[in-house]
């Protein structure tokens, strides 16, 4: 249970991440259109017509991206409610069998051991979810690094050729 609840810690903290990095695509985009639209604007007021069907052909094409991001937003913001309340859930129900269980005498002086580490800002080995995720960050920069060290050998091999 105690996996299950850990895991969960980690499934929220990922679409925590990703509802930012929606946001951040989002108002990215809001900007692209606001730029779009003034550009056809400024072609308008000099009438340059062909300037403002280009941008108002890139202000349709951002307006629809807008759009779909502002709907994954909302569904994102959705799931990441209902994974919070399944972790609430799924942390009290813990909390009630820990209580409930009869448990051995040295395996409950045990976890009341850690709990005390943990709730004096002690991280217990295994269960530190920002150690997990920078783990995964830095595996993902590894991987990004090697990726863009093949793409230098490829370009020189083909500036060679």
């Amino acid at each position: 249970m105690r996996e299950a609840v850990v895991e969960a810690k980690v499934a929220v903290a990922e679409i925590q991440d990703a509802v930012t990095r929606t946001e951040r695509e989002l108002g990215a985009e809001r900007q692209r259109l606001a730029d779009a639209e003034r550009r056809g604007r400024l072609a308008g007021e000099i009438q340059d017509q062909e300037t403002m069907t280009v941008a108002e052909r890139f202000a349709a094409k951002h307006r629809e991206r807008v759009g779909v991001l502002e709907r994954k937003l909302a569904a994102q913001r959705e799931e990441l409610a209902l994974a919070e309340r399944e972790l609430t859930d799924m942390q009290a129900q813990l909390r009630s069998a820990e209580r409930d269980r009869p448990a051995m005498e040295g395996e409950r002086s045990s976890e009341t051991a850690w709990r005390d580490v943990q709730s004096g800002g002690g991280a217990r080995p295994g269960m530190d979810l920002q150690d997990e995720l920078l783990k995964s960050d830095l595996d993902r920069a590894a991987r990004e690094a090697a990726a863009a060290r093949q793409l230098e050998e490829l370009k020189k091999k083909m500036r060679k050729e």
